[in-house]
């Protein structure tokens, strides 16, 4: 424990925690990925490496992102906070429109565009709009909370414009995908206990949201989003199927028939898995085997140990993120960082605890491991503002600047960041207090008499 004390201890610990469990993750993903859809991609079109290929180029892209966002310094963050957000709730009044169209007039495409589910294809760029809305309401909501300072213990100062924009991005997002709501909440939830809100506040947001989700699960009969007019309400019979299961005979048939073959994955992994890429169940048995589901893969595959591993890293993400927020001394820095970890692991756990039955199921990614693009691309970038708020800490940016790299170094990877409490190049000295003239006139008139050095005199003359 005192040889890792003394590793914890160092002024980079934060930076390398995150790329190393950042990165293992994302190469897990990458290898699980081409464990759970390689025999089908050999099957339907002779390459096992089609979706491994996607989801690489996906992965670079992502790896581009993070080497960008950890060179922005913070203004620039927030001078990008308000356009990400405006951008994200125009995709998201899209989607939804489309949506909406398709339910009640049958009407698929409109130009370029048109929606599939939670993806909204514009020619041929597919992208999930509620993925960047994350990005953006950390961005934005930090920034909001960082310029209201200790006026958020008012109500009013809450309810504008936080609160109205947070419920409209509720709205929108969980009109088609109510998992990807309860992420956003946990990130908000996030937000707000780094700015230190009272906890009648959370205990309000509770209720609200339990009354929001109430709704956003009981239009889906009516066609809203992803359901269908006249269909089963599939969203309810997620929470009923968790709170009251059906007997096992007909679970398999149909109504948890994904949860029922989940189960057989963790049960025939064990301790130690049937071995890298011999799963079976993957084999068109378990839906969704590459995205929502890929964590019954690596507990077949690599068994309880693997999935062990996984959970650490996640554990290691929360624990950095969360390091990271508590010693930056800016306010946007630890807001951003809070609600970036808040996001990230919480929907980590809302994905695994549906997997194992912990939680109903939701439908959202694993992130870092799940194939999808937007996702991962989104997931790469935040990991890129905690690796630039990381190199922003007090002790590692005086240790960078004691030792600074080479200058190439600097140029490829990433420039130094601002020392703690220095002043900016170029800024005007502080203004210096003009004294009154009746005050100087008396000064002139009297001047001051220094104590002697004797020690004689009162205290203040000895200061003076």
């Amino acid at each position: 424990m005192a040889a890792l004390r003394g590793l914890l201890d160092r002024p980079l610990a934060s930076y390398y925690l995150l790329l190393s469990s950042a990165g293992l993750l994302l190469l897990i993903g990458l290898t699980m990925v081409f464990s759970a859809t390689s025999v089908r991609d050999y099957a339907e079109g002779g390459n096992a490496t089609a979706t491994l290929a996607k989801q690489a180029i996906f992965a670079v892209i992502g790896i581009v992102a993070f080497w960008a966002c950890q060179r922005l310094p913070t203004r620039t963050f927030r001078a990008v906070a308000w356009p990400a957000l405006g951008v994200s709730v125009v995709l998201l009044l899209l989607l939804n429109a489309l949506m909406a169209l398709q339910s009640l007039a049958g009407v698929r495409r409109i130009g370029p565009f048109y929606a599939d589910l939670n993806w909204l294809h514009l020619g041929p760029i597919q992208l999930q709009p509620s993925e960047l809305a994350k990005f953006a309401l950390v961005l934005w909501g930090a920034d909001v909370i960082a310029r209201k300072g200790a006026k958020l213990g008012w109500w009013r100062e809450l309810a504008t414009p936080l609160f109205p924009v947070v419920g409209l991005l509720f709205v929108l997002v969980g009109y088609n995908d109510l998992g990807t709501m309860l992420c956003l909440l946990a990130l908000v939830v996030g937000l707000l206990w780094a700015a230190g809100v009272r906890l009648r506040v959370f205990a309000t947001l509770t209720a609200v949201g339990l009354l929001g989700i109430g709704l956003l699960v009981a239009v889906a009969s009516l066609g809203a989003g992803s359901g269908e007019r006249g269909a089963e309400n599939y969203r309810l019979a997620r929470l009923t199927n968790f709170i009251d299961p059906p007997p096992p005979e007909q679970c398999k048939l149909e109504e948890c028939y994904q949860m029922v073959q989940a189960r057989y994955a963790i049960e025939n992994g064990g301790w130690f898995g049937t071995g890298l890429g011999k799963s079976t169940l993957k084999w068109e048995w378990l839906p969704a085997a590459e995205n929502d589901f890929i964590f019954a893969v690596i507990a077949e595959e690599l068994g309880v140990v693997g999935c062990g591993v996984v959970v650490v890293l996640f554990a290691v993400l929360a624990y950095t993120g969360l390091r990271i927020a508590r010693r930056v001394a800016d306010p946007f820095r630890r807001l951003a960082a809070a609600g970036a970890t808040a996001w990230l692991v919480g929907q980590a756990v809302i994905n695994i605890g549906g997997v194992v039955g912990l939680l109903p199921l939701t439908g959202v990614p694993l992130p870092f491991i799940s194939d999808g693009g937007s996702a991962l691309v989104v997931t790469l970038a935040a990991i890129g503002m905690l690796a630039s708020f990381a190199r922003a800490e007090p002790d590692a940016a005086r240790a960078l600047h004691a030792r600074p790299p080479a200058r190439w170094v600097r140029l490829v990877w990433a420039p130094l960041p601002p020392l703690p409490g220095r002043r900016r190049a170029g800024a005007p000295p502080a203004a210096r207090a003009r004294v009154p003239r009746e005050r100087r006139g008396d000064d002139q008139a009297a001047p001051r008499v220094r104590g002697d050095r004797t020690g004689r005199g009162s205290a203040n003359e000895r200061r003076r």
